[in-house]
């Protein structure tokens, strides 16, 4: 068996932690405010007339489906930042993950917000 030669690369990285438990931090609390919003989102619409309301019923249908999958999205990103290897060499990458992820719920947001056809 050959011994594994560390290079600083492939050396543990102390602090690899730090990024996805920030991310981690910002970006499920985030996820839960947007999706309280999303869900209280159906009464702007509880005294619209019935051509109003069937159409806002059809695209609240389409956006809240596309909003949750933009959360599984948000939470394989999450899920990737965590999962690299604590190496340095997977520094970059672990932080422009973590980055991404509140990101995304916030562009999640507001693609709910365009596909919503508002009273």
């Amino acid at each position: 068996m050959v011994p594994m030669i560390m290079t600083p690369d492939t050396a543990r990285h102390p602090r690899a932690f730090v990024a996805p438990l920030v991310s981690t931090l910002l970006t499920l609390p985030l996820a839960a405010v947007a999706f309280f919003f999303v869900g209280l989102s159906p009464m702007a619409c509880d005294s619209c007339g019935d051509a109003a309301s069937d159409r806002f019923d059809a695209s609240y249908g389409t956006a809240f489906g596309a909003f949750g999958f933009g959360l599984l999205v948000v939470l394989a990103v999450l899920a990737a930042a965590w999962g690299l290897p604590w190496q340095r060499r997977h520094a970059a990458a672990r932080v422009w993950l973590a980055v991404i992820a509140p990101a995304g719920v916030v562009l999640d947001f507001v693609v709910f917000n365009g596909l919503v056809d508002w009273p």
